[in-house]
C-alpha cells in the first residue's frame, strides 16, 4: 500500500512541476517576444490626402477683330510670326514683325488711348489701350518707333502715333515689331484684323498715265 501512495504523490508532484514548467515557458516566450512598431500604415487612421494643386488659369484667347489698319504699309511682309512660349518666362516671340523702313509712318490698328510712349532699355516704344476691349483692356506696342503721342491720347484707327526707327530692332533688317497682351498674358496681334484685312487679293495691273489700255483685237504698236 505504501508504495502506491507514494506513486500517486509523485504523479501529483509531477503534474504540478510539468504546469510549473508550461507556465514558465509561456511567461518567457511573452516577455521575450518584440512589441510590434506602430507605423503610419498599422494604425487605423487614414492618411489625409494630399491637396489638390490649384488649376492654372486659362489665358484669355478671345480677341475681338477691332483691326481696321495694318500698323505699317498694306499688308507689309511677315518677316517672323507669332510663337507663343510653353512657360510665361519661356523662350518665344511674343509678336509679330513686320517689315518697314525706317522713317515710316506707325499707325493705331484700332481706337484707343496710349498707355505708354517713350524709351525702354533704349528703344521708343508706344502702347494703346484699345477702346471696348474688355478689362484688362488689350493694349498693342509698337517698337522701335519714335513716338508722335503722347500719354494719355486719344488715337483713332488708322492714325499716325510714331515713326519706324533705325536702330534697335531685333531683326536683320528694319522691322516693326508689334505685340498684343491682355494683362501678363500675350496674343497673337493678327488676330486683332478681320479677314479682309488679312487677305491678299488678286493681282490686278493698273492703267500708267499717257499710256492707252489696250483693245481687244487690236494689235499694240511694236
Amino acid at each position: 500500500m505504501r508504495w502506491k501512495r507514494r506513486l500517486k504523490r509523485c504523479a501529483r508532484t509531477a503534474r504540478v512541476c510539468g504546469r510549473l514548467v508550461l507556465l514558465l515557458l509561456l511567461t518567457a516566450t511573452v516577455l521575450l517576444t518584440p512589441a510590434p512598431r506602430l507605423t503610419p500604415t498599422a494604425t487605423n487612421t487614414p492618411a489625409a490626402p494630399a491637396p489638390a494643386p490649384a488649376p492654372a488659369p486659362a489665358p484669355d484667347s478671345t480677341v475681338p477683330t477691332v483691326g481696321r489698319a495694318w500698323p505699317v504699309g498694306i499688308r507689309p511682309p511677315i518677316l517672323r510670326g507669332w510663337e507663343p512660349p510653353a512657360t510665361p518666362y519661356g523662350r518665344g516671340h511674343r509678336g509679330v514683325d513686320l517689315a518697314a523702313a525706317a522713317g515710316a509712318p506707325v499707325r493705331a490698328v484700332a481706337a484707343g488711348r496710349v498707355s505708354f510712349a517713350g524709351r525702354v532699355a533704349g528703344k521708343g516704344v508706344v502702347s494703346v489701350e484699345l477702346t471696348g476691349t474688355g478689362d484688362p483692356p488689350l493694349r498693342v506696342t509698337y517698337e522701335p518707333v519714335r513716338a508722335l503721342v503722347q500719354k494719355g491720347d486719344d488715337v483713332a484707327a488708322g492714325q499716325v502715333v510714331a515713326t519706324v526707327e533705325a536702330a534697335g530692332s531685333h531683326c536683320t533688317g528694319t522691322c516693326v515689331h508689334w505685340g498684343l497682351r491682355r494683362g501678363e498674358t500675350y496674343l497673337d496681334p493678327l488676330s486683332l484684323l478681320p479677314p479682309w484685312l488679312l487677305r491678299r487679293g488678286p493681282s490686278r495691273l493698273l492703267p500708267v498715265l499717257g499710256v492707252p489700255l489696250p483693245v481687244l483685237g487690236v494689235p499694240l504698236p511694236a
